[in-house]
């Protein structure tokens, strides 16, 4: 049986191998905060449809402005995109490196930007007896020759913080070497006691930090994300010549005013310190399970089964876990859980043990 495809959130597809209409099977491959959007949000959002009849500010001033207030940065400093995504790949496009290393296993749209452009990449490969974390083992991978560095932290799939004490190392060595450091802290919104490196901003412009918005606020398909960096020449470079419009009308209106969602912010810091420790708890019950505990809101770990086909054993039970066998550096014994509602995990922990008892 086929697995689900290059990135979760893959239902339809899913659903259609294993004969199931979409709406039969919870999702566990897209970490998304389960509480949706917020609700001011979304009443703001059908308030203000009649946006879509005119084009959005070319420049999006309003939403760069509050980008900027909510970093303390310079507006020089931020440019949104429509998603993080599309940020990774204008990156690649206008730096145009020509060496990179990459953390693997991590996020594969890195590598596509880069290789797009033409890059030689050279694979920095965590660690299984290391428990996936990055270690000062990567310092000795630093050289002057590398164009750039990738991390994403925490990092995806594992879910693993690097210590700040190690990132801030390592921006330094990246800096005395001339290497421009790209973090992705996409998944950082929901460690509130954890600090954003933006606070290096200032002296360091060979750092470059991506930054989403639609998994904290439950907005995949709306796609929003931002990046920040001192190196203003690059960001004004890209804006000047990247294509008009990419930020749709209401994707902008919801940057502008997500940050003042309080109420929001705090339910969710409650909601994933209650459901992160029941479900590891809940998965730590299972022999057949090897846990990897998490920092964000979704859980990493290795199916103790060298034929395993777990996302398959699951998905006849209407629950679709995201596989990680597409990650360089892992299998197919690897998976990755969005940490959800009580019900849904539940839901997950009822099928894992119905799978497991079954042999």
């Amino acid at each position: 049986m086929a697995i689900s495809g290059q990135h979760g959130g893959n239902v339809l597809q899913m659903a259609n191998q294993f004969g199931l209409a979409p709406s039969d099977v919870i999702d566990f491959s897209a970490n998304i905060n389960p509480l949706g959007m917020p609700g001011g949000l979304k009443h703001l959002l059908v308030e203000n449809l009649s946006r879509l009849e005119q084009y959005p500010d070319i420049d999006y001033h309003l939403l760069h402005r509050q980008l900027a207030r909510h970093h303390q940065c310079s507006q020089s400093h931020v440019i949104a995109g429509n998603g993080a995504t599309e940020l990774i790949f204008l990156w690649a496009q206008y730096v145009k490196p020509q060496k990179a290393l990459l953390v693997e296993p991590s996020f594969g749209e890195y590598r596509r930007a880069l290789t797009r452009v033409g890059c030689k990449i050279t694979n920095y490969l965590l660690c299984e007896e290391e428990e996936f974390r990055v270690t000062k083992r990567i310092l000795t991978a630093l050289s002057p020759d590398l164009d750039c560095l990738f991390l994403c932290t925490p990092n995806n799939p594992t879910g693993l913080q690097p210590d700040p004490d190690l990132l801030t190392e390592i921006l330094n060595r990246c800096d005395v070497m001339g290497i421009k450091l790209f973090v992705d802290e996409s998944f950082l919104d929901f460690m509130p006691e954890t600090k954003s490196l933006c606070r290096y901003l200032p002296c360091h412009d060979n750092l470059y930090i991506l930054r989403s918005l639609t998994k904290f606020y439950a907005l995949p398909g709306l796609r929003l994300g931002y990046m920040l960096s001192s190196d203003a020449e690059l960001l004004q470079q890209i804006r000047e010549q990247r294509e008009p419009w990419t930020i749709n009308a209401l994707a902008a209106l919801a940057g502008e005013v997500l940050f003042d969602f309080i109420t929001y912010h705090q339910a969710t810091y409650n909601w994933l310190f209650k459901e992160q420790t029941y479900l590891l708890g809940e998965l730590q019950q299972f022999e057949k399970i090897k846990l990897y505990k998490p920092s964000a809101n979704y859980i990493f770990f290795k199916h103790l089964d060298n034929q395993s086909a777990l996302q398959s054993q699951l998905m006849k039970h209407g629950i679709l876990i995201r596989s990680c066998a597409n990650y360089l550096g892992l299998d197919k014994s690897f998976y990755r859980v969005a940490i959800k509602s009580r019900a849904d995990n539940e839901r997950l922990v009822s099928a894992l043990k119905k799978v497991f008892n079954h042999g």
